[in-house]
């Protein structure tokens, strides 16, 4: 039997099966953001965004972080952002895989952060596989980008609007399309 709660189990990457006895706990924990979420993005005060977000996250959201909501996010414990972050509109992240987001970084309009993803077997489908997103210092993602499970993009890196990124972007570079290629150094 395992002992390990489902969300300690969640951010070390272990697949999550569907009969899973724990399973539910995700769903109540989905709701439960749900309704801070509701109310974060029906203020328009950056410090109640902020307040809200902290909530949310389960740690301190620092001052220099600035959020244009709406802002989606499924559970919201496993997000971690650094300082000086600024989100823009109607971004999605589901987190249950873990999301990180260091100091400086930009992320545009509709962006998604996907930590979860599923198998393609149909068999294995309703099994859930979470894997870390880490976005490093200064990072751009450019609007409506999607990064996949298992990314990092790495520092000062440009994701151009609409990419899909499914593997590792190397620091001080420019990624686009789908799925993003390397398109230059800057």
């Amino acid at each position: 039997m395992n002992t390990k709660d489902i969300f300690e189990r969640l951010r070390n990457g272990e697949i999550i099966l569907p009969n899973d006895p724990d399973a539910y706990k995700m769903m109540e924990a989905s709701f439960a953001t749900k309704k801070l979420l509701v109310q974060m993005n029906n203020t328009t005060e950056p410090e109640e965004i902020r307040s809200f977000l902290s909530q949310i996250t389960v740690s301190q959201i620092d001052r220099t972080v600035n959020v244009f909501t709406p802002l989606h996010i499924n559970y919201g414990r496993h997000t971690k952002i650094g300082k000086n972050v600024f989100i823009n509109f109607d971004c999605v992240f589901l987190d249950l895989g873990g999301i990180t987001i260091e100091d400086d970084v930009f992320i545009a309009p509709k962006v998604s952060l996907l930590s979860e993803g599923h198998p393609t077997s149909s068999e294995e489908r309703h099994s859930l596989i979470p894997k870390a997103i880490h976005i490093k210092k200064n990072a751009w993602i450019g609007a409506g980008a999607t990064i996949l499970p298992g990314v990092t993009i790495g520092e000062n890196a440009v994701v151009a609007a609409g990419a899909v990124v499914s593997k590792d972007v190397a620091p001080n570079t420019i990624v686009g399309g789908v799925p993003a290629k390397f398109i230059k150094n800057i």
